[in-house]
Formats: C-alpha cells, structure tokens, sequence
C-alpha cells in the first residue's frame, strides 16, 4: 500500500474526494457539492463512517485512521484492518449476499471504502433493542448469515489446501487481531490503562475478576483457541451489546437464534456431500451414526467455545475498555452498576462453568434465575 496517498477528510473534504474517483462520481451524478450531504455517524471504536446522499440515492464511506477512536492518537493502529474487512465483507457476500452489504469501492491507500447504506426506517440493531423494538425476523437472519458463512469457510467445505490459502490471506491482519487478544482476554484480568468501570460502586467486582484464579485459567483457554485454532472466516465483532436487562422476546431470541443455527449449519454439512470438506472424509465417515457423532461432537465444542468468548466480551464490556450503550445509556451510576455487576457476575460463572449447559434452553433459564 502506497501510505504516501493516505490524507485526512472531513465532510466537506470528502465531497471532493468522491467527485474525484470516477467509481463513485458517477453514483452522485451530475449533483452538485452544495446538493451532495455528508454526515458523520460513527459511535464505535475504530472507524469513521459518513453517511452520504444526494437527492436521488445514497451509500456510506467507511474509513479506517491509523490509531483506535475511542483511545486517540496514543494508541496507534494500522490502516491495513480496511482492507481486510473489505475482502471479508466480499468473501462473505458470496455466500449470503442478502444479509451482506454490497461494497462499491475500495481505496487501499486511504483505508476507506463505499457501500451500500440501509436507509431509514432502518437503524442500527443495538439502539433498536435498548428502545424495546421487537425484531421477529432477527433469529431467522442472523442465524443464516452466520451458518452459510462459517460452513462454507471452515474446513467442513473445504479442502486443506483451500482453507490454508484463506488463512494466508488473512494471516497479516496481526494488528487486530492482538487488539482483540489485549482487550477482552488480558486486560480484564489485570491492572491496564485503559480499563474502566462504574466507580466507586464496582471497584470492589473488578478487583474480584482480577483475582479470580478459575476464571483465569479459563480466559487462557479461550484465548489460546482465538490465537491458535483457526476455523473458519469469522466476522469477529457479531455482537447487538448485553442482553440481561431487556424484554422477555429478547430472550426468546437468543434461544431461537442457536436453535436455528445448529438446525441450519447440520442441513448446509449434510446437504453438501458432493462437496465434502477435509476434516470429515466420506471414505472415512461414511455411515449414518459415525456421522451424527461426529456432528454432535462439533456442535457440543462450538457451544461451549460460543458460551464462553460470549461471557468474555460481556466482562470486557463492563470492567475492560470500550462500553456499551446499553449500559452507559443509564444516567443513574448507582443503578447502572446493578445491572452490570448482575451481568458480570453471571457471565463469570458461564465462562467458569460453561460445559455443564447442553442446551441453549438451559443457558437461558440460567439468565432468568439471575436477572
């Protein structure tokens, strides 16, 4: 990547720059600077994302900056992580192109890139849950975006040699993937500078994660499967934020999502036998009940593996760096503190005791007998 091109924008920049490239010149038309509108609407952590329209259409600007928002320039982070998101966002929009946005322009040297923007009424999932917006269709969606796209990128679809190349493509995408070893599997668990929580009232709870020896030797194994097992293309920040403090459906919708998704990821492994990947040869598993054990075999690993990078993301959340609305939204220190030491102490006890659930159902009653 030529870093020599790379160059600050703004909103009134960034018109500038769109009626430079051709690809995305020719989206706006004839319209005028004075007719293009640029909005600036990131709230995450990394990234800058303008909203841009004109009278008669629309897409959004993706930018990558070589430090992390939400810590500043002190915490220096490579452009590059845009590029792979890119070729992720296109990687899995082969196999589940109505849940994937369409991407319309890449620009490596300035880290960004145009896609398409959903337009109100839609809103981002996570506001739309703390307003008590019910999603019916939510578990059916998320649910088959995440079964087509880690089946056909794991090693059930392809062959050894696919899935390393695939590997050998992300492989340089070291700088965030350290980030996401530092802040949910380290930092957490120890004094950092960068971790906060709701003080006076949890200092005593984050003291506790610190000196909780189990729940150490448990974020170990967690964090040398994140490091070491390489799986599948994962999307690697899926989340819509805590789900403690919401409304019954919502609860409902975790079970329905994982129901869902194992029923689905089965079918896609067992309707895909004339393309049988390397981890489980047909000459080798080839009758009916080696089959199913194995398949059951996978799905127990997966859930427990999903049940506790879950309970570690929701701890981050609460005594690590970078927090959520869903929490931070609540005004009153004394009663946000409540709602996250319920939702830290109970996703404590799924990480330490994760392999005694067998069930989604089973994880849910737990999260209604402690909420």
């Amino acid at each position: 990547m030529d870093s020599d091109k790379f160059s600050s924008l703004d909103e009134t920049t960034l018109v500038d720059y769109i009626k430079s490239v051709p690809a995305l010149a020719e989206r706006v038309g004839n319209y005028t600077a004075e007719e293009i509108t640029v909005r600036e609407v990131g709230d995450g952590n990394l990234n800058f994302v303008y909203i841009v329209t004109w009278p008669q259409g629309s897409f959004v600007i993706k930018r990558a900056v070589p430090y992390i928002r939400c810590i500043g320039e002190s915490w220096l982070m490579t452009k590059e992580r845009a590029y792979f998101e890119v070729t992720a966002l296109k990687e899995h929009g082969k196999f589940c192109p109505e849940h994937v946005p369409d991407v319309y322009y890449f620009d490596r040297a300035m880290a960004l890139f145009a896609m398409r923007y959903l337009e109100p009424p839609h809103i981002i999932l996570r506001k739309g849950l703390i307003a008590g917006v019910e999603y019916p269709l939510l578990a059916e969606h998320i649910s088959d975006y995440m079964a087509k796209t880690l089946f056909h990128t794991s090693l059930l679809y392809l062959s050894t040699t696919e899935h390393k190349a695939e590997i050998a493509r992300f492989c340089s995408n070291v700088e965030m993937c350290r980030l996401t070893e530092q802040v949910i599997f380290s930092d957490p668990y120890m004094l950092a500078p960068n971790n906060h929580w709701t003080s006076p009232y949890l200092d005593e709870d984050a003291k506790l994660v610190r000196e909780d020896n189990q729940l150490k030797m448990e974020v170990a194994e967690l964090k040398s499967k994140f490091c070491e097992k390489t799986q599948a293309l994962i999307h690697g920040d899926l989340h819509t934020g805590s789900v403690m403090d919401y409304k019954q459906w919502i609860v409902k919708l975790i079970e329905e999502t994982w129901n869902l998704f194992e029923v689905k990821f089965i079918s896609l492994w067992n309707a895909n036998t004339e393309h049988c990947g390397d981890a489980y040869l047909e000459a080798i598993y080839n009758n009916p009940e080696v089959r199913l054990l194995v398949q059951q075999k996978y799905i127990k690993d997966l859930f427990h593996d999903s049940l506790g990078f879950g309970a570690a993301k929701m701890i981050r959340r609460i005594v690590g760096v970078a927090h959520v609305e869903d929490f931070e939204s609540i005004e009153d220190a004394s009663k946000r503190s409540e709602c996250e030491r319920r939702a830290l102490n109970f996703a404590k006890m799924l990480m330490k005791e994760r392999r005694n659930f067998h069930t989604i159902s089973q994880v849910v009653q737990a999260v209604q007998g402690k909420s």
